[in-house]
């Protein structure tokens, strides 16, 4: 599992003009699965984010004191199977890495649900629409994260 992760003040996605996700001050997850992710990855990513020391002090004095639990946020989940697009050749990418969705939904669903587990309030997009994710990033702070093998 790959997991982009922005620290927000605000974000939200739309389907079709509707609003289907919305948070304040928290983290944009654009979630990626590819064909041997387990649910064990899913918990350790869960676990891993629930805990990451990325937001402020309260007396400003470092960018990265504490977790999103400690500033009552909230976690914004966007299925995103283009994170395990291949763009090195052509001008095409491939996205043969990424799994079906068969396999990435209930992965999605079973993070989300740990995450949940972890005491964090998630909002979600709604998978394989096409979506307009909005964000104000803060700091900017973006991560890569990858669940280990």
């Amino acid at each position: 599992m790959r997991a982009i992760l922005q620290r927000v003040t605000r974000a939200s996605v739309r389907v079709n003009g509707q609003t289907v996700g919305k948070i304040g001050e928290g983290v944009l997850i654009l979630l990626g699965v590819t064909h041997d992710d387990t649910p064990a990855q899913a918990d350790w990513l869960a676990a891993k984010i629930a805990g990451l020391r990325i937001f402020r002090a309260v007396n400003g004095a470092s960018h990265f004191d504490r977790c999103v639990l400690d500033v009552g946020g909230a976690a914004l989940v966007v299925s995103q199977f283009t994170l395990y697009g291949d763009a090195r050749k052509g001008r095409r990418p491939d996205f043969t890495r990424a799994a079906k969705p068969n396999v990435a939904e209930p992965l999605i669903d079973y993070f989300c649900d740990q995450l949940r587990r972890q005491g964090v309030h998630v909002e979600t997009g709604v998978f394989g629409a096409d979506m307009s994710v909005e964000l104000v990033n803060d700091g900017p702070v973006t991560l890569i994260l990858d669940a280990p093998a």
